[in-house]
């Protein structure tokens, strides 16, 4: 609805700002107070100490991050090229088909992330596919719950491309991969670089399917921030929650420079 009145946008903006609070600024100030927290028996935590984040830093936690990391930017790279490659497949088929595989495609992602790890568990338990107990498990099963993100930025980008520049280039006597390398991946760069951006955030705080099937070797941060709340360890687990955060945002910081210095050249 439209809001034309000055009041009538004070109040909208008021609301808005209500909103994001209740549900952001909140949840994350109380969560940056119990990475804090020595003790909290009142409105606010006391003894505040920063011993949670040494935890953060040391041990098990690195390791972790370093797991989670790791399995964000294999499982994000590998949704990147079987979804672009997907969704430039789609582009030559008829309009019923395509729609069908692309409902095929985010099947995934409307299916709760625990059924797609029981699921990934039965499937690979047996032989010729033995995988349970392998970090390969765990890899298959973030690209399961990724790649209908990718596959949905890059078809996006496809579509607001203009179909006469590859033509063109055609007429020109461009072959099918010099169009591909030097047209269409160029103008898809800002869509590439939001898909995989995007797939790494959900790898980055995937649980439900995770918990489901990683090997004793190979545990991420969210699996790691569950067993300490599991065990009462709310703090050290508040401290990891922010450190995850940071990391998440720093990698997606970084990832939003790129497509600038892209449009660029």
């Amino acid at each position: 609805m439209l809001v034309w009145s000055s009041a009538g946008r004070l109040g909208a903006r008021a609301l808005l700002l209500v909103c994001f609070g209740l549900v952001y600024a909140v949840p994350m100030g109380l969560m940056l107070l119990a990475s804090v927290a020595g003790e909290w028996n009142d409105v606010l935590p006391s003894k505040l100490t920063l011993a949670h984040y040494g935890h953060a830093f040391a041990g098990e936690a690195v390791e972790q991050l370093r797991v989670s990391i790791a399995t964000g930017a294999v499982a994000s790279l590998v949704a990147l090229l079987l979804g672009t490659w997907a969704a430039l497949s789609l582009r030559g088929i008829t309009r019923n088909w395509r729609r069908l595989l692309d409902m095929v495609f985010f099947v995934p992602s409307a299916v709760p992330s625990v059924s797609v790890g029981l699921g990934l568990l039965v499937a690979f338990s047996r032989k010729p596919f033995l995988l349970n107990g392998t970090i390969w498990i765990v890899i298959i099963a973030h690209l399961v719950l990724i790649s209908a993100f990718t596959f949905g930025n890059v078809s996006a980008g496809l579509a607001r491309m203009a179909p006469d520049i590859e033509t063109v280039a055609e007429s020109l006597g461009a072959t099918p991969f010099y169009r591909l390398r030097r047209i269409t991946l160029p103008l898809l760069t800002p869509y590439l670089i939001g898909a995989f951006s995007l797939s790494f955030a959900l790898s980055m705080g995937e649980l439900g399917a995770t918990v489901m099937v990683y090997p004793p070797g190979w545990v991420t941060l969210p699996v790691g921030i569950f067993a300490l709340t599991d065990r009462g360890a709310v703090f050290d687990a508040a401290a990891l929650t922010i450190v995850l955060a940071a990391v998440t945002l720093a990698v997606l910081f970084i990832l939003s420079r790129l497509p600038n210095r892209a449009s660029g050249r």
